[in-house]
């Protein structure tokens, strides 16, 4: 006979630990374990199956893959949180002892660790780190924003800095696509090597800090982040051949940065003057109005000398066609890069100065702003060759007839529509259009604001500009041949025109209808009295007829579905029900509104 099974023993009773058995495993408490599975990436599991995981108790728990609790097991993070502990017994012993030789001696052996491995064993390659960044960029976001209550001021600065890094990436790549102001904040969306990343920034207001949120938690994931964004910034910096940590061009003398490496220019370990220069180093870079300093390219061949390959013209005509597609997107692309180019903006002291001169200098513009407000302008306010000022206040003291005065939303949907919106709706004391989410995709039966579906039809209005060209050429081309039979039939070639009119097509705007043999009409006019023709009632009748027996067969076809696809079929007809019904209220709401806006333009006047 076989060995008898026992309960527990094989299946998934051997699959899962719990949280309390993989603690007692590891020999760690809870915030160590929960802080070493953050670092690894190692995250709870759902069994499909709890009774049989938890033997047939009911009562719920926390469950971990065996094999990723014998994976913490061997790791070296481990060992150093054990030597840190028994560091800060020491520590305690000897400030009870008042031994300050031990003290300092300890201090200099404090055992220190570094995350850099665990970031290079769950991101193998640098794209799979670029996925992941989104949640990355949002929370060290939120930590360069709040205040010291809660975290260290160096992590807070930490992240600050790291953020203004990635931001200038952003800006000299070019790699913005999309923005968007919400209640939440700033969202913002990049395309970086193919992969599409978006982030939420905060706004610039004091953020009120909730009790229920565990920090130490939060802290242990910043930690982490810190560490891969650092990663992340240091090879897109040198992806774009420039200096890491940032340098500002000009700013350093040119013995100076011969002195420095070449490769790593670190300006917060350049010996200063005093602290006065390092503080204004640090809020030109934190301005991201200056551009960054680029590592020396090391000379190569020729570039004359190379041969190019040759294109190949007998290409499939689907092949041409997508690579006439990729070309013209690529064309759009780059043109809508320098969106803003050669336009100047200056800011007013009322509108969020970052994420305008982030955005606007993503896009190829100059911006400026009050030297009160910060350092980094770079020209003042009564510069005629200054195009837009960007306000946000009822009433001017001055203003210039060289300029145009907006709204700061101008820039966020001119962005968005990928083209310089007209000024007049965004003017100071002006109702502002609604603010378009660009994240949107507006699908069949969808609700499409009006502003929207105006914008939409310029667009089309301009395609159709285009086919009337089209087609007035074609008709050019068309009266042109019929000149040249004309001519023929002068010159007395009588029997070859007609074999050449019985072989051109007839065109469409000069065919004639077919002779009704009744009244002598054309089949399907009509004519006034008693002569109206038949036919269009008849098409109207054959169509109800149509629409009728569809109805019947839909129904018969759903009287012979399953119970399992008839109740599917339910699901999806009530999904499209409840959209068409969010639809229609939020067209009654937008009819609410416009009759509201007419009774205020209406007073006002």
């Amino acid at each position: 006979m076989g060995r008898e099974k026992k309960k527990g023993e094989s299946g998934l009773a051997t699959t899962y630990y719990s949280r309390s058995q993989a603690m007692r495993k590891l020999q760690i408490s809870m915030p160590e374990f929960r802080r070493l599975c953050i670092f690894k990436g190692i995250y709870p599991q759902e069994p499909r199956h709890r009774r049989k995981v938890s033997k047939g108790s009911s009562v719920y728990k926390t469950y971990y893959y065996r094999k990723d609790i014998a994976w913490l097991a061997h790791e070296p993070l481990l060992q150093k949180g054990r030597d840190f502990k028994i560091f800060v017994k020491k520590l305690k012993r000897a400030f009870n002892d008042d031994d300050k030789v031990k003290i300092a001696s300890l201090e200099e052996h404090r055992p220190l660790y570094t995350l850099d491995r665990m970031v290079k064993e769950r991101y193998p390659t640098f794209v799979d780190a670029l996925r992941d960044i989104d949640d990355v960029l949002t929370m060290v976001s939120l930590y360069s924003t709040l205040s010291s209550l809660k975290i260290k001021a160096s992590v807070s600065q930490l992240c600050k800095r790291l953020l203004l890094e990635f931001m200038h990436y952003i800006i000299a790549s070019k790699s913005l696509r999309k923005v968007f102001i919400s209640i939440k904040g700033i969202y913002y969306q990049a395309e970086i090597q193919g992969q599409t990343i978006t982030w939420l920034t905060p706004h610039q207001f004091p953020q009120r800090i909730p009790r229920e949120v565990d920090f130490r938690i939060m802290n242990t994931f910043v930690e982490f982040y810190t560490t891969l964004l650092t990663f992340v910034n240091f090879r897109l910096f040198h992806s774009l051949n420039l200096r890491y940590p940032p340098q500002l061009e000009g700013y350093f003398s040119t013995e100076l940065s011969l002195q420095l490496p070449s490769l790593l220019v670190n300006p917060n370990e350049v010996e200063y003057e005093n602290d006065g220069d390092k503080g204004e180093y640090r809020e030109l870079l934190e301005s991201l109005s200056h551009s960054l300093v680029k590592i020396p390219e090391t000379p190569t061949a020729d570039t004359d000398d190379l041969i190019e390959e040759d294109i190949p013209t007998d290409l499939d005509p689907e092949e041409q066609a997508r690579r006439d597609k990729a070309r013209e997107e690529r064309e759009k692309l780059d043109e809508f890069k320098t969106l803003f180019e050669g336009l100047k903006f200056f800011l007013s002291r009322e509108v969020p100065k970052e994420s305008l001169t982030f955005i606007i200098k993503c896009f190829g513009g100059s911006v400026s702003w009050d030297p009160s407000c910060g350092r980094g302008s770079t020209y003042p306010e009564s510069d005629e060759r200054i195009t837009h000022e960007i306000v946000d206040r009822p009433s001017m003291n001055h203003s210039y007839l060289s300029r145009v005065y907006i709204q700061p939303q101008w820039v966020y949907d001119s962005i968005n529509f990928r083209k310089l919106l007209p000024t007049d709706k965004y003017s100071p004391q002006t109702s502002l259009p609604p603010h378009l989410s660009p994240f949107t995709r507006d699908g069949e039966g969808d609700y499409i604001p009006p502003d929207k579906m105006m914008l939409a039809e310029d667009k089309t209005e301009e395609q159709e500009e285009e086919e009337e060209g089209e087609e007035e050429d074609e008709d050019l081309e068309e009266r042109e041949e019929e000149e040249d039979l004309e001519e023929r039939e002068d010159e007395g070639e009588g029997e070859e025109d007609e074999d050449v009119e019985a072989l051109k097509p007839p065109s469409p705007k000069r065919r004639k209808l077919p002779i009704a043999p009744a009244m002598n009409l054309p089949v399907g006019s009509v004519v006034e009295g008693d002569g109206v023709s038949k036919e269009k009632d008849e098409e109207t009748q054959r169509m109800e007829a149509e629409a009728k027996q569809e109805r019947e067969e839909r129904k018969l076809a759903v009287m012979m579905m399953t119970r399992t696809r008839r109740k599917l079929y339910d699901r999806i007809m009530e999904k499209r029900n409840k959209k068409s019904r969010r639809v229609r209220e939020l067209k009654e709401k937008r009819e609410e509104y416009n009759k509201e806006m007419k009774k205020q333009k209406s007073s006002t006047k």
